[in-house]
């Protein structure tokens, strides 16, 4: 009777033992989306560290630099410390707001926030930079802020501008990391210094291939705050986390970054904003698509920008059909693989437009970083040769960022 019963429970157990695996999404048709998620199960943010820095926290008066993406597991970050009994007697929040209710460029204003009761002040609007007065009585300021990975992302300047605010009132900067989801490649014409400016920080390429406590790191490390001054910093690292591990992200690190898609899209379609092409302000799934009105008839695809209150609530081509590229299913794996942004997009419709003097806007330079990218464009230089002319700069940046690495 033993003998029988064996292997019937054998088989309840195998059986058993599969069900377990799939329900941990193992399953062999989930194979190349949950290693995935398995691997980002077990990557832990610096936020999440709790252990390794709330003893530290306790007993100071702290201001902390955040926004929607700043969380503890599902929960805020600023909700999570007071919970913890942290006293947190300030906040300052980035564009957008601290809460995330402010549209694209928005000017935002100081303003209690509803929720906690804490003053939020705002470094995007009448000041981009902590005073000395916002500071006084501030023991720590923990900065917990997700980027995008990109040079223009101007969570850049909100990083470097807190730190030379710090540096200056002799008040250590304690970063909880984040992953970087675009850290994976670096690509992109280095920035040329004359064309500094909120959407270009540093001279480094339009990818950057770290996070920002690396980045905070090299700004020291490189004298980039204003007298060669150096902001005491505290790290804490993400846990199980590679440049090269998937992230995807909870919250997008802004309102019209909303999608996994668009992130990891941005990189390539940013550029666009210095052109007469929408990248899809104004809809749902803004940085999934491109397109004018002009571009009628040459494209299939196309698109309505609308105004949204917190989103684009003046986006370009506001009311009007545009037609262009649909990037919406786009495989954005493709990027890590090949180690490169797309530019291939932006001279595809720019040889498509019909009013090519009109293509370009002034603010180009700025997010490209340079001059030359737009006259390369125009010159009709091929793709192998406007990569060509990122050199050397992008082996010399490569070589420089090893001193900041944290991460392998």
């Amino acid at each position: 009777m033993k003998e029988n019963f064996r292997p019937f429970l054998i088989c309840v157990m195998t059986v058993l033992f599969i069900l377990s695996l799939e329900g941990l999404g193992w399953g062999h048709h989930k194979a190349e989306y949950s290693m995935r998620g398995n691997v980002q199960n077990m990557m832990r943010t610096g936020a999440d560290e709790t252990e390794q820095y709330i003893s530290y926290l306790k007993g100071k008066r702290i201001a902390v630099v955040a926004s929607p993406a700043s969380l503890i597991g599902k929960t805020p970050l600023v909700d999570s410390l007071l919970t913890l009994k942290i006293n947190i007697v300030k906040i300052f929040g980035s564009e957008h707001g601290f809460r995330g209710n402010a549209s694209n460029g928005a000017k935002v204003e100081d303003e209690i926030d509803a929720t906690t009761g804490i003053p939020i002040i705002s470094l995007y609007g009448k000041k981009i930079k902590p005073t000395k007065e916002d500071l006084v009585g501030i023991d720590l300021v923990t900065y917990d802020i997700q980027d995008g990975g990109a040079r223009f992302f101007t969570k850049l300047r909100t990083l470097r501008e807190v730190m030379e605010a710090c540096a200056e009132n002799n008040i250590e900067l304690l970063i909880l990391d984040r992953p970087n989801p675009n850290a994976s490649y670096i690509d992109g014409p280095i920035l040329d210094t004359d064309l500094k400016s909120a959407v270009g920080m540093f001279p480094i390429p339009i990818t950057h291939g770290m996070t920002l406590a690396e980045m905070a790191q090299m700004i020291n490390g490189e004298g980039w705050l204003a007298n060669n001054a150096k902001c005491k910093l505290r790290i804490v690292k993400n846990t199980n986390y590679t440049h090269n591990t998937p992230y995807t992200l909870p919250v997008g690190p802004t309102p019209n970054l909303n999608s996994q898609q668009a992130v990891m899209l941005y990189p390539s379609l940013c550029l666009f904003e210095g052109t007469v092409i929408s990248q899809g302000r104004g809809t749902m799934l803004p940085f999934t698509m491109v397109g004018a009105p002009a571009l009628e008839g040459k494209y299939a695809f196309s698109f309505a920008p609308v105004s949204i209150p917190g989103m684009s609530e003046d986006p370009p081509h506001k009311d009007k059909t545009c037609f262009g590229l649909d990037f919406r299913t786009y495989d954005t794996s493709s990027f890590a693989k090949t180690g490169q942004i797309n530019i291939a997009w932006l001279m595809e419709l720019y040889n498509a437009y019909p009013q090519k003097e009109e293509f370009f806007r002034p603010f180009f330079d700025r997010l490209a970083g340079t001059k030359k990218l737009k006259e390369q464009i125009i010159a009709g230089l091929s793709e192998a040769d406007i990569r060509k002319s990122w050199e050397p700069g992008l082996s010399a940046y490569k070589q420089m960022r090893k001193k900041y690495l944290i991460y392998p």
